[in-house]
């Protein structure tokens, strides 16, 4: 921190606003998904240590065509031979489909205009995109020219455009520009320059010109790309032979929000990467954005049904792993750590359950998982400092166990002296090994073990219980009798062993479905000197469910 300054403002400048009165976007909402480009073969490839080879760079193509992206800047044709004999290769594979088509990015230089156009030879249709820089840095700094000297550098690049689609009639051609450092330009001049390609090129509404309008450097909040973006549609000459396009970087941190905003803001297309690969912090996330989408009960067209292995295809190709934290896709995304989180989650899927529509409605998941492919089990994890939502879910799914609310909070001590003992999050074996310790249950290391029993009913009515009952190992016959089973089990218990326990609640359930399912019940006690006991019973049969039960909380009691 020593070398920051303690007055940022003599250093950087605050954006300007963009004067923008009668600003529209705020109240309007996305109610289509945008016409979307990936530039993952080219601008996440450039930004990645080392760039794909033909074998991944084929595969990632065939993604993309397979999730449903219908324009794919597939590479930067002049850098060198590597990606000219992709891009000519991928051309003469007849792997692309009748409705995607592919495009190219190329600087404004003659010599690099061509061979673009020759590494898309063949091409049924094709999107040539022409960029330079315009904003001032770049003019001052970089390239030491006017205004009007970087306009011509552009007007010339469009008339190369042209004059090189002609040559090439039976491809067809579309034409996108790119006002490079469009976020860090004055917004005039944008303008000015794109009318100007516009003039060359003479687009129309039936046949447009892409117009992109990049974020090279994000420099300001989103909401003032989204004024940039207004004023430039409602300022563009002859706007409807123009499609608006955005390509938004990352460097602030809200990519994906400005992009959003952008086309609130009236731009109808959307370039960025699979889990926002990019220079520096990377580009618009199309996952993010187009699952946003999904979210609000709009479809984005494209398939993300299997995030999995869309995830194990981009982290291969890539050599960079998604986030565990990164939206929809990470692999804690869908984790609740926080004991009223698991809570409200747990709550919130048997409500799902017992709805009689789809909307979805559980707390803190904005999505399905199973709508990405993802399973539950791994919704709910538990540690330290997890409460009692996340152990009961984790023993209902894995064990079938569903605890009454009060054993609930009797179990959480247990749960959080383990998980606090061996330091680490614990998995199910975990929480049932420490069930099992804590209420005896299938154990053989305890005070009062069933061995067999009888239930009869007397002449007067009442049940007798007559069985046999290892006691630290050795074995007793023993019998009680009570007005029930249990009440017969816990008179055995107070007779033969001076154990007396008064029983609070008693609840059971089935585990599974079919004739062949176990049953579990569950009892709540009460000793002499006030001390509340629960046991946990589990036997092929209910009664004895109930016998083991009764045994279970005897154990607690004495131990």
């Amino acid at each position: 921190m020593r070398n920051m300054l303690r007055d940022p403002a003599r250093k950087y400048a605050a954006f300007p606003q963009i004067d923008l009165p009668d600003r529209q976007w705020p109240s309007r909402t996305i109610t289509a998904p945008p016409r979307w480009l990936s530039t993952d073969l080219r601008d996440g490839n450039q930004s990645i240590i080392d760039p794909m080879d033909a074998v991944k760079k084929n595969r990632f193509f065939d993604l993309l065509v397979e999730v449903g992206i219908k324009e794919i800047e597939v590479g930067f044709p002049s850098a060198g031979a590597t990606e000219f004999d992709f891009i000519q290769g991928l051309v003469r594979s007849g792997r692309i489909p009748d409705d995607v088509t592919v495009q190219v990015l190329t600087q404004s230089r003659e010599e690099l205009i061509r061979t673009s156009f020759e590494s898309l030879a063949g091409a049924r249709a094709a999107i040539v995109h022409l960029y330079n820089a315009v904003s001032p840095a770049w003019r001052e700094i970089v390239f030491g020219m006017t205004t009007e000297e970087v306009i011509g550098v552009a007007v010339k690049g469009a008339q190369v455009l042209a004059d090189e689609a002609d040559k090439r009639p039976d491809t067809d051609w579309q034409f996108e520009y790119s006002p490079e450092t469009f976020s860090t330009a004055e917004i005039d001049f944008s303008i000015e320059i794109c009318a100007a390609v516009m003039e060359v090129l003479q687009p129309t509404p039936d046949r447009p010109i892409i117009l992109n309008l990049p974020a090279t450097v994000e420099a300001a909040t989103p909401n003032i790309y989204a004024d940039q973006i207004e004023y430039f549609c409602k300022h563009l000459p002859n706007r409807e032979s123009a499609v608006i396009s955005l390509h938004t970087h990352n460097d602030r941190g809200t990519g994906v929000a400005a992009a959003e905003l952008g086309l609130m803001a009236g731009a109808d297309r959307v370039e960025g990467c699979l889990f926002g690969n990019g220079e520096r912090t990377g580009n618009c996330c199309l996952v993010t954005m187009a699952l946003n989408m999904y979210t609000q009960g709009l479809d984005p067209e494209l398939d993300f049904s299997d995030i999995d292995r869309v995830i194990e295809t981009v982290e291969y190709c890539n050599q960079l792993p998604v986030h565990q934290r990164h939206p929809y896709g990470g692999e804690l995304v869908y984790t609740a750590f926080s004991g009223s989180h698991q809570d409200a989650i747990k709550k919130g899927f048997a409500a799902h359950e017992r709805q009689n529509d789809e909307r979805w409605r559980v707390p803190y998941l904005p999505i399905d998982p199973a709508d990405l492919g993802r399973t539950y089990e791994a919704v709910i994890r538990v540690n330290s400092q997890s409460g009692k939502g996340g152990f009961a879910w984790v023993l209902e799914q894995d064990q079938g166990l569903r605890l009454p609310k009060k054993m609930q909070a009797d179990f959480s001590p247990h749960v959080q002296a383990m998980a606090d003992k061996l330091g680490r999050e614990l998995n199910a074996q975990d929480i049932w090994q420490t069930f099992r310790s804590a209420y005896h249950v299938q154990t053989p290391d305890k005070r009062f073990q069933l061995v067999s029993y009888e239930e009869s009913r007397a002449s007067d009515g009442t049940r007798l219980f007559t069985g046999t009952i290892a006691v630290d190992g050795e074995e007793r016959s023993v019998s009680g009798r009570g007005n029930g089973l249990i009440s017969s089990v816990m008179a055995t218990l107070r007779d033969a062993f001076d154990v007396q326990l008064e029983v609070v609640d008693y609840t059971e359930h089935a585990l599974g479905a079919g004739t062949d399912a176990n049953a579990a019940a569950y009892l709540e006690c009460r000793t002499p000197d006030g001390r509340t006991i629960w046991g946990c019973g589990i036997d092929e049969d209910v009664a004895t469910a109930s016998v083991r039960a009764v045994l279970s909380a005897a154990n607690s009691a004495v131990t």
